[in-house]
């Protein structure tokens, strides 16, 4: 299998906070640092390697828009297990390249969606595919991509993120509200409605999104280069919903106790195009229930996580 990394010279020296790892060894003896960008192989989708550090989990007191106690209380977590995150959203393409070598139990998501929120004259329908974020997809099929990804590249070193993970990867050393910055503009995310309007409690000026865009569209990279952690749509986690935090201070703490049973509420990341701004903030918890069931939510896709050695 083909292996193709790149460093991230631009955003390497936009991060200040954590110092760089020793290089870390793939399964196929290549060697990443902080802040390469590689794909493990033709198909396998593009990651980042994260630089190991510390962060402060959840959203203080008066940060604006805080949503309720699930946000806090604030608490530093570390970060003692090496990862690399997905640069983007896996995609439609990325899932079809699961379904055409037998993986993702062969299930094919819908590329015409329904809008969840329209006015009259809009199009009852969007469509999805191509380099949009894969949609309709549930928790456990979710994880039959990352079980396909194993296969693929002989590790079992590919999951989804834990929360604490994809908090510290989203703020990639700031402590902003969004991924991106304080604010956040149509620009840099997909999403439904602006400060101006939340504000004055009017109805969004502009016509709903049409569903997510392409992970590629917009400037909606981080300091660290990983795009659409604001915006664009929710993410699964790994992690169980619970609210307020426990204070777990460890990556590997969330990993063990955040866990749960199969069955549980998980926590979801990241806003989405159908809702408000203040969804896609960084410190923001959203959840779905049911994690197990086949009729996932449109608004719901995943990024993948990638232990490191």
């Amino acid at each position: 299998m083909n292996f193709i990394f790149r460093r991230l010279w631009p955003a390497l020296a936009l991060t200040a906070t954590p110092a760089l790892a020793e290089p870390y060894t793939l399964s196929n003896g290549h060697q990443v640092a902080a802040l390469e960008t590689f794909r493990e192989c033709d198909i396998c989708p593009d990651m980042i390697v994260l630089p190991m550090g510390d962060f402060i989990m959840g959203a203080p007191p008066d940060e604006k828009r805080r949503f309720d106690i699930s946000e806090g209380p604030q608490h530093r977590v570390t970060v003692d297990i090496p990862i690399a995150m997905g640069r983007n959203e896996v995609t439609y393409d990325d899932w079809m390249a699961c379904v055409a070598d037998g993986g993702c139990d062969g299930y094919i998501p819908p590329e015409r969606v329904g809008r969840q929120f329209s006015r009259p004259g809009d199009d009852e329908f969007y469509w999805i595919g191509g380099r949009h974020p894969v949609t309709t997809v549930s928790y456990a099929q979710a994880l039959t991509y990352t079980a396909w990804l194993n296969t693929v590249t002989g590790t079992d070193a590919y999951r989804l993120p834990s929360e604490a993970e994809w908090e510290y990867a989203a703020r990639a050393g700031t402590t902003t509200r969004f991924a991106q910055g304080d604010m956040l503009t149509r620009d840099q995310a997909q999403f439904n409605g602006s400060w101006a309007e939340i504000e004055a409690k009017e109805t969004p000026s502009d016509p709903p999104p049409q569903g997510p865009v392409p992970v590629d569209a917009l400037d909606a990279a981080n300091h660290w280069g990983l795009r659409h952690m604001s915006g664009n749509v929710a993410e699964w986690t790994q992690s169980c919903l619970v609210r307020p935090y426990e204070g777990w201070s460890t990556t590997s703490d969330w990993l063990e106790k955040a866990a749960g049973p199969p069955e549980c509420t998980r926590s979801t990341r990241g806003g989405s195009s159908m809702f408000r701004v203040e969804s896609a903030r960084v410190a923001r918890r959203t959840f779905a229930y049911i994690p197990g069931e086949v009729a996932a939510d449109q608004w719901i896709g995943f990024r993948v996580t990638r232990e490191l050695d």
